[in-house]
């Protein structure tokens, strides 16, 4: 007998129809026209594509804190990393171009449509390539974009939060710029922890597409902290900064970190 806490079968196959109908949809609007509109249309149009697929999926989005904007100017947001829907959730709300690592780019589709909708991919195992999206990254805000980074640089279970990597930190510092820490956390509509939404231990990414299917309403808590000023009193380094930035978004997922002592810029590897 089906659990109740599971999609039926017809409905997983009716998500995944409708799932690839919204997707080649996107593969149209950015093949034929995405280049072509100014930035502010370009993010009217992905917001709404993004809260479609949320509707297709069955996930619905729990706003806390205050919302920066639609495509808030000269601003690095930073969250938590628990999932691909991460990006899909955050663009329902706040739209950003994502910084992701660069084995993405060899995903199927999903990486080409990266690619054209301005995804910056990093390769996380050579440290010197910090150093070149930092300037990409601080260029485009200083030109009045949005830029978002998951510093943590891999994916959780949502329940706790990893130490932040403070590199692309230093982005925000040379545009003089706003950073904005964002919460994720997914949970079921009783406000319980969900684990099916992480992207974690190994699974293929269609492995993990078939577990949120599995789940028949999924809501993600996104919880905006106080946004910080790059280069203001306490906030003039990138360690600096990413340390504050990870305390509000642990306050938004309701832990409590332990103060710990500012790691010396030679300890730094990743990004």
């Amino acid at each position: 007998m089906k659990s109740p806490a599971t999609t039926s079968f017809a409905t997983r196959c009716g998500r995944v129809l409708r799932l690839l109908g919204h997707l080649a949809v996107g593969v149209f609007i950015v093949a034929t026209r995405y280049s072509r509109l100014a930035q502010a249309e370009r993010a009217v149009v992905t917001r709404r594509w993004a809260q479609h697929a949320l509707k297709i999926l069955g996930v619905s989005i729990k706003v806390q804190g205050v919302n920066p904007g639609f495509y808030p100017p000269n601003t690095l947001l930073v969250a938590n990393h628990v999932s691909w829907l991460d990006i899909v959730a955050l663009n329902s709300c706040t739209v950003s171009r994502f910084v992701a690592k660069r084995e993405i780019r060899k995903w199927p589709l999903i990486g080409w449509l990266a690619y054209v909708a301005g995804t910056l991919f990093i390769d996380r195992g050579n440290r010197r390539d910090a150093s070149r999206v930092n300037q990409i990254l601080a260029e485009a805000m200083k030109n009045g974009g949005c830029m978002a980074v998951f510093p943590e640089s891999t994916t959780s279970d949502g329940s706790g939060l990893l130490p932040f990597k403070a590199s692309l930190f230093e982005a925000a510092l040379l545009a003089g710029g706003t950073v904005q820490p964002v919460s994720l956390r997914y949970q079921r509509p009783d406000g319980s922890l969900l684990r099916e939404a992480a992207y974690i231990d190994d699974i293929s990414l269609f492995q993990s597409i078939g577990k949120v299917l599995s789940v028949p309403q999924i809501e993600v808590e996104i919880s905006y902290g106080l946004p910080l000023k790059a280069g203001d009193a306490g906030l003039d380094n990138r360690f600096l900064l990413a340390e504050q930035a990870r305390l509000e978004v642990a306050r938004g997922l309701r832990l409590q970190l332990e103060e710990k002592p500012q790691p010396a810029p030679a300890a730094e590897t990743g990004a």
